[in-house]
């Protein structure tokens, strides 16, 4: 797990705290994460910052034994797939566990193409995204990954660091 500011002084992109930095200093501070090292990372997402009247609200969440529940769910399914083999999980998959347990249909290799042409993936960051798409997919009890799956596996590789390499 891994967390960072988006700007030295914290408050690039809040909107309602200005940010004190130049888009050059933002973009050296950004740079300081290699493409590399982001390409090693599963999911990278933007958080926005918590306001107050959030912090304060008392709105129930969902109870953390309802989440362990699904969680629970889900690793079964994967010791169950992955029985009598070295893998243990969906991240320990290799290439043709790859090719045997995140088969894509016609639509998901569609999208897939598009995603890994416009957001210029590497074959590492396409792994990655199979893995968390399959992880999905079992969080959600589905045999195949599906569209939905997919979609909001790509969606954690969106985050953008500028002029990353």
């Amino acid at each position: 797990v891994c967390a960072m500011n988006p700007c030295k002084c914290g408050w690039h992109g809040h909107p309602t705290h200005p940010c004190t930095c130049t888009q050059k200093s933002i973009d050296q501070y950004l740079g300081r994460i290699s493409g590399p090292l982001l390409d090693r990372i599963d999911l990278i997402i933007e958080v926005s910052s918590v306001e107050f009247q959030d912090l304060s609200r008392r709105a129930e969440a969902e109870p953390s034994a309802v989440i362990r529940q699904r969680v629970n769910g889900a690793r079964d399914i994967q010791t169950r797939r992955y029985a009598g083999s070295a893998i243990t999980c969906n991240a320990h998959m290799d290439t043709s566990a790859l090719r045997e347990y995140c088969k894509l249909d016609e639509a998901c290799t569609s999208l897939m193409q598009q995603a890994f042409d416009r957001l210029q993936l590497t074959a590492r960051s396409y792994d990655r995204i199979l893995k968390v798409a399959r992880t999905i997919a079992d969080l959600d009890g589905a045999e195949q990954i599906g569209l939905s799956h997919l979609a909001e596996a790509i969606q954690y590789r969106t985050f953008d660091l500028g002029s990353q390499g």
